[in-house]
């Protein structure tokens, strides 16, 4: 495609998502669905280019306002993904002259907010929960996400598989903290790859494996995937149970289930119960009550955490629908807390940053239930062999007066870890 031409649309795109009617990634979808011409390349400068509009989106408004032009146009060449002199050919002599003075700007002269390019209210929030760290945080996530991959233990070895994706010209590393963990370098074509399309890597961020890790769940246990979606985490349970006893993923939406079917068949586990229910006092829930061994609550929340991945989340999330999370959250710990049995684990967990969806939860829970005695995640992981266990959870008491919080609760960070922002808490049944 000439350049001009891939600019246009570079711009049409960027609109588009600027929308917020729908998440950018369905946008992105449905416009490489419209124009079947693309080809990988241009997809990927079109999708990287809207991607980072919306990272920085205060900083490039701001800049826009000085050059001259459709504001798309302008904010699609500041966020344009590829080789600059690609991007010269399409400027005329003013948009260059604009460009070069747009990044000749320092990072130290810029205000605040066209340094941290997050909603006031999100900002607020996260500089009083971290202090001075809340600038490192703010700069990752400002960049994309890693690409991680989990190992099918059940199918073949880490080692094994990252040899064989070494062979087909894919570097990776293993991951610092979970066992089962690959990072990529460079986002390849993985779907094309042998190890994918048998089932022997599924794509998911590191944090993500070590919630299901923290979950503990072993042969011939009944398990239970709460909220379990597109399925990943419960993937990663049934090869942790070595495909034996029983796993129920359940969730309120058949949808993202029927997303789980594909990727369940390619794993080879035939433990698995996808079931779609009602609310989370359905009756197949009340069935089980006092019968499972592990439950793991993976919440709805607000997805602050996954920003690098999904950074149209900080234009689309309010404050008040984060307030109403929270009492959904504590609807639906407190359904699933039921399931249960007698010595049996209950693990909460959220891809949010955010106190009130996270530890303030957590700690009304157990508040609320004393028949279960919160487990020190920091001990668990250590006893799991998890590398540096106590650098991945909290050491900080959330408000004054309230439980203190050292090494209870797993909380990861993308500026600390080089994962996605994750919470969990975990309680064993009396």
């Amino acid at each position: 495609m000439h350049p001009k031409a891939l600019l246009d649309a570079c711009a049409d795109l960027v609109r588009l998502v600027l929308q917020f009617e729908h998440p950018a990634d369905a946008v992105v979808s449905r416009y490489f669905r419209e124009h079947r011409s693309l080809g990988p390349r241009e997809r990927a400068t079109l999708a990287e280019t809207a991607f980072a509009v919306l990272r920085k989106k205060l900083l490039f408004e701001q800049l826009a306002r000085s050059g001259s032009g459709p504001k798309e146009r302008k904010l699609a060449i500041l966020g344009f993904f590829g080789p600059r002199d690609f991007l010269a050919s399409a400027l005329n002599d003013t948009e260059k002259k604009w460009l070069a003075t747009c990044d000749a700007i320092p990072a130290d002269a810029l205000m605040a907010p066209h340094r941290h390019n997050l909603p006031e209210w999100m900002a607020q929030a996260l500089q009083a929960q971290l202090g001075e760290d809340f600038w490192a945080l703010s700069e990752h996530l400002q960049q994309p996400g890693t690409l991680d991959l989990r190992v099918n233990m059940l199918q073949a070895k880490r080692s094994d598989i990252q040899k064989e994706l070494a062979q087909a010209g894919m570097t990776s590393e293993p991951t610092p903290y979970s066992p089962w963990g690959l990072r990529l370098q460079g986002k390849p074509a993985l779907q094309k790859t042998d190890a994918f399309t048998r089932g022997a890597i599924e794509v998911q961020d590191e944090g993500s494996q070590l919630l299901a890790l923290l979950v503990d769940a072993h042969r011939g246990e009944m398990v239970v995937d709460f909220c379990a979606g597109a399925g990943g985490k419960t993937l990663a349970l049934g090869a942790s149970m070595r495909s034996t006893g029983r796993l129920y993923a359940f969730d309120v939406s058949g949808h993202r289930l029927d997303a789980l079917k594909p990727r369940m068949a390619r794993s080879g586990l035939s433990n698995v119960h996808p079931a779609a229910i009602a609310h989370e006092r359905d009756e197949r829930v009340k069935r089980l009550s006092g019968k499972i061994d592990r439950v793991l609550v993976d919440a709805p929340c607000s997805g602050l955490g996954t920003l690098r991945r999904n950074p149209d989340l900080k234009w689309r999330q309010k404050p008040q629908a984060v307030q109403e999370l929270t009492a959904k959250q504590q609807a639906i710990l407190q359904s699933a807390s039921r399931l249960v049995k007698s010595g049996g684990r209950l693990v909460y967990a959220t891809c949010s940053v955010l106190p009130e969806e996270n530890e303030l939860i957590a700690q009304a829970f157990s508040a609320a239930n004393p028949d279960f005695m919160p487990l020190n995640a920091a001990q668990e992981l250590e006893r799991l062999k998890v590398p540096e266990a106590a650098s991945l959870c909290t050491p900080e008491v959330v408000e004054p007066g309230q439980i203190q919080a050292s090494g209870l609760f797993l909380r990861l960070w993308p500026h600390r870890h080089g994962t996605d922002g994750f919470f969990a808490a975990a309680w064993v049944r009396k």
